[in-house]
């Protein structure tokens, strides 16, 4: 008996010395508001590769974690980020307890962002809807400030567009093939729904894709990972939208297997903060998934976010001058209610179905297939036979009279010729008559009904010569996409991937309101005999609403993408390298036949294929459980979009002359140190994007040489460049100092510097010269003299300094100062061409045209530095077991008004048009400019079930 308690006395000491050997640490995260354990938080060891997820009870443990002083990171969506420094010794399990996670609040202005961001201004799918989507998923300082900071005045990271970022959805790239960009409306208002996201900066790497230069941003839509419960919110902001409603339920997994997650939500405005811009928006969204087994889950997503919204007007410092910064040309009363003429509708519901599947511990397999469909339309005036129906247009304005000039005297200019009287008639005319007159279209297109007596006894429909139209896109989207994640080992990870896509897109104009007359002529007034035909093939059309008319052509597009990348983990450097392989092609079939090309426009044009490559890789030096050392680097090549492949896409098949992919190259470095004080980040980068194409359209005056023979020197033209380089680099800025528990203070700064490397080759299409013999009247006007010229539409320097108090009651409030500047205006190609200076009259250069002159006429503009003051805050309670949040943002609080981007108009092509007009001291093709929003503000009331 003595030797069993002997031997059971040396088996618990055994057993103790073994537990004593231990080294690790655990503890439990809980709400700190409702007290309840929180599941699915990811705990980090800072600098290591160990991570966790917690328990559904709330429980973590790290278990053979190196000895020393340590930070650890606690993350969860919908909290605040938490950082506890801890101390490791050898042989010793640490405790740390119980830990609350606050609300975040700050997540809110996500919907402030939203409203801001979704405003498209000069391109229907424009790069203003770009990258501040990415940032609503980082906690950067930087990257906030870029988002809800300078986002309003058009701020973009790195200079980049968001052509140059991947945006997913589980798993499957969202991107466009037709310019590249994400289309941001197809999710809008579904916040609640889309806030699982992971987000790598840059080219560091992303687990389920290659990526671009720009980042990566991965959204999660699983039902189970949705923390069970439901909340509702409602907004009032003075943006875009002036209330929003939203609901959202979670269940949870079920015990037999099941979890569902279901959102709604409505925007609506009447007028937002632009003259005439309503606004109208519904979201749906349904996640169902199944456990079939521990290794097997199926999951079946659908959203659904019809919503239309009215576009504001660019307009010039004359007419901003005459009427306001909110002045919009694209509305007019009609029956007592503003009707926008130009809207943008977005209605494209997406349907994916995913299998995970869990290969083993260490090893996934997840799969996606994805079905869009549904329509994008832009709508506008057209006319016949008729005046311009836009309130703005050049000759209705007062400097049409005050900058003119009198006809040429030989080679040299003619007079200055102002007509001041009829200059003070316009302007009292266009005073009178601002904006869109559709009760004039209405009578324009009725006839009067003469009786016996010869008196008018009424009026009856008769042929239209205005009607409202939209440019549509009717796209059919399918993707299918595999990614595969495994361990290899303890420090070497390995992710992989593939995907298809193949789009068909139907492009055509459609007939939406003949404004009270009968029908509208399908041609195109400005042509005669065969040529003013949009399709040969069904001629002399009269079209009624429903119709389809004026051009008429699918694109058929098919992308085969695969990436593989490695990354090693190790105690004190990490590092990854990556490559990817893609496969583009493109074809154009027109279903018009029209009577400008009529040989080359209807049917299949050639098939265009791209192949491209891509390699990047990088390394983290781990100098400290505080300090990181991190550097990136890529090289790509990517495939030109469908925009800017075919040039004159509305008319006939062509193919840029001489198309290539762009060549890009990337180059990173940051230090980061973290502390639960003390969070900063320092990153200088390189970006070189080379042979790039961009395509554009506009009426120029004065740029074919009639001595060359162009009998017509004025035309509605499509302007190609080719061989665009741009060049950006810059440093970034993120600081952060928690001054005690309740304060913190943030700096942020961007300096960029973003110009074209290049002078690219100009070459116009003038439809007008297009014969049977010259099916592809494109005229070389050589190189632009872009190089070193901005790159416009951003500000490229940024600082944001703010400050925030958060009280131990859950109350907040923040103030930030921010300062932007060197933002600059869209310049004119075409103008910095030797064309400029040639008088299309004779084919001489213009006397006149000095060097000095010609330097003022082409400089530039720069805007004006704008400082924009900003206000938060919040508070939540808990009310009867349910948590109500209340989240106000004051914006631009000074109300300082700004030119967010602009463009100079193209129409004065030469050097003497242009002189005349600026030396008149009233252009009348001044630049047009596009206006930030004053003071504005958004309301948020949350509660949580």
């Amino acid at each position: 008996m003595n030797k069993f308690y002997v031997a059971l006395f040396f088996i618990l000491q055994m057993k103790f010395a073994f537990a004593q050997q231990e080294t690790g640490i655990y503890g439990k995260i809980i709400d700190a508001k409702t007290q309840n354990p929180l599941g699915l938080v990811v705990v980090t060891v800072q600098n290591t590769n160990l991570m966790q997820l917690t328990t559904a009870d709330g429980n973590f443990k790290f278990e053979k974690i190196p000895s020393g002083n340590l930070f650890i990171l606690i993350h969860s969506q919908g909290f605040k980020e938490a950082l506890y420094p801890v101390e490791i010794q050898e042989g010793q399990m640490l405790d740390l307890g119980t830990i609350p996670l606050e609300d975040d609040q700050s997540i809110e202005q996500q919907g402030s962002l939203i409203a801001l961001t979704e405003s498209d201004f000069s391109d229907d799918n424009s790069g203003s809807e770009n990258t501040s989507g990415l940032l609503q998923s980082s906690k950067d300082a930087f990257q906030q400030a870029a988002a809800f900071n300078w986002g309003q005045a058009r701020f973009r990271i790195r200079g980049l567009d968001s052509e140059h970022s991947t945006m997913m959805i589980n798993g499957v790239v969202m991107n466009k093939l037709y310019d590249g960009r994400p289309q941001w409306g197809d999710w809008g208002g579904l916040n609640d729904a889309t806030r699982n996201q992971e987000f790598s900066v840059g080219t560091s790497p992303s687990d389920y894709t290659f990526g671009g230069i720009l980042g990566t941003q991965e959204i999660n839509t699983r039902a189970s990972i949705y923390r069970p419960g439901s909340r509702i919110s409602f907004s009032g902001t003075n943006t875009n939208y002036s209330w929003r409603m939203m609901g959202t339920y979670a269940s949870g997994m079920s015990d037999k297997g099941w979890a569902f997650v279901v959102s709604a939500g409505k925007r609506l405005a009447t007028e937002g903060y632009f003259e005439g811009t309503n606004y109208d928006a519904n979201s749906l969204f349904l996640s169902v998934e199944k456990k079939l087994n521990d290794s097997n889950s199926l999951n079946v997503t659908a959203f659904y976010t019809p919503n239309s919204r009215g576009k504001n007007s660019p307009n010039t410092a004359e007419v901003s001058e005459l009427t306001s910064e909110k002045y919009n040309s694209y509305w007019g009363f009609q029956n007592g209610k503003k009707r926008n003429s130009r809207k943008k509708t977005i209605e494209e519901p997406i349907v994916m179905l995913n299998h995970y599947f869990k290969i083993n511990d260490h090893t996934n397999l997840n799969s996606s297939l994805m079905y869009q469909f549904g329509k994008i339309g832009n709508s506008n005036l057209d006319y016949q036979n008729a005046n311009s129906p836009d309130p703005t247009y050049y000759r209705k304005m007062p400097s049409y009279y005050s900058s003119m000039y009198a006809k040429d005297n030989g080679e040299f200019s003619g007079e200055f010729t102002p007509d001041y009287q009829n200059a003070e008639k316009s302007k009292a005319l266009f005073l009178a008559n601002s904006q869109v007159d559709w009760n004039a279209m209405y009578q324009a297109n009725q006839s009067p009904i003469v009786a016996s007596n010869g008196s008018i006894s009424g009026y009856e429909p008769a042929k239209s010569k205005y009607i409202l139209y939209e440019d549509r896109n009717d796209d059919k989207t399918m993707v299918a996409t595999s990614i595969f994640n495994t361990q290899l080992n303890e420090t070497v990870f390995m992710n992989a991937g593939g995907s298809f896509k193949n789009l068909k897109s139907h492009n055509y104009q459609k007939v939406l309101d003949v404004l009270g007359g009968l029908y509208f002529d399908d041609i195109d007034g400005f042509y005669s005999g065969n040529q003013s035909q949009s399709d040969l093939n069904n001629p002399n059309r009269q079209v009624v609403v429903g119709d389809e008319y004026g051009y008429n052509y699918n694109y058929v597009a098919n992308t085969l993408d695969a990436f593989t990348q490695f990354k090693f983990s190790y105690n004190k450097v990490e590092f990854y390298l990556a490559q990817s392989f893609s496969s583009t092609n493109y074809q154009r079939e027109g279903l018009y036949k029209n009577g400008i090309y009529e040989t080359n426009s209807f049917g299949k044009s050639e098939k265009v294929l791209f192949e491209n490559f891509g390699f990047k890789g990088g390394i983290t030096f781990k100098i400290s459980g505080k300090q990181l050392l991190i550097f990136n680097g890529a090289h790509l090549t990517k495939a030109p979009t469908i925009r800017n492949t075919f040039p004159n896409s509305r008319l006939n098949n062509v193919v840029v002359d001489g198309l290539q992919s762009e060549n890009i190259s990337s180059l990173d470095a940051s230090y980061v140190f973290r502390s639960p004080i003390v969070k900063a980040r320092l990153t200088a980068y390189y970006t070189s994007i080379k042979n790039g194409t961009q395509t554009s359209f506009f009426y120029a005056d004065g740029i074919f040489d009639d001595g060359a023979g162009y009998t017509n020197t004025s035309a509605f033209v499509s302007q190609t460049l080719t061989h665009v380089n741009k060049k950006n680099l810059g440093a970034e800025l993120s600081l952060e100092y928690q001054i005690n528990p309740t304060l913190k203070t943030t700096f942020s700064a961007a300096f960029g510097q973003y110009t074209y490397d290049s002078n690219p080759n100009v070459t116009v299409t003038n439809d007008a010269e297009a014969s049977l013999e010259n099916t592809n009247p494109v005229f070389d006007f050589g190189t632009a003299l872009l190089k070193n010229y901005k790159q416009a539409g951003m500000p490229q320097q940024a600082y944001a300094l703010g400050i925030e108090y958060r009280d131990p009651k859950y109350w907040w409030i923040g103030a930030n100062i921010n300062y932007l500047d060197n933002s600059y205006i869209d310049v004119s190609p075409i103008a910095r061409t030797n064309h400029f200076y040639t008088n299309p009259a004779s084919g001489f250069n213009f006397p006149e045209a000095t060097e000095e002159r010609a330097k003022e006429l082409l400089k530039q503009e720069k805007f004006d530095p704008t400082t924009l003051l900003n206000l938060t805050g919040g508070k939540s309670w808990r009310i009867y077991g349910k948590n109500v949040g209340l989240f106000a943002s004051i914006n631009n609080v000074l109300n300082t008004t700004y030119k967010t981007g602009g463009y100079e108009q193209a129409r004065n092509a030469n050097f003497r048009q242009r002189n005349q007009d600026v030396s008149s001291g009233t252009p009348s093709f001044g630049n047009k400019y596009f206006y930030g929003y004053g003071r504005t503000y958004f309301v948020n009331l949350n509660i949580n079930f």
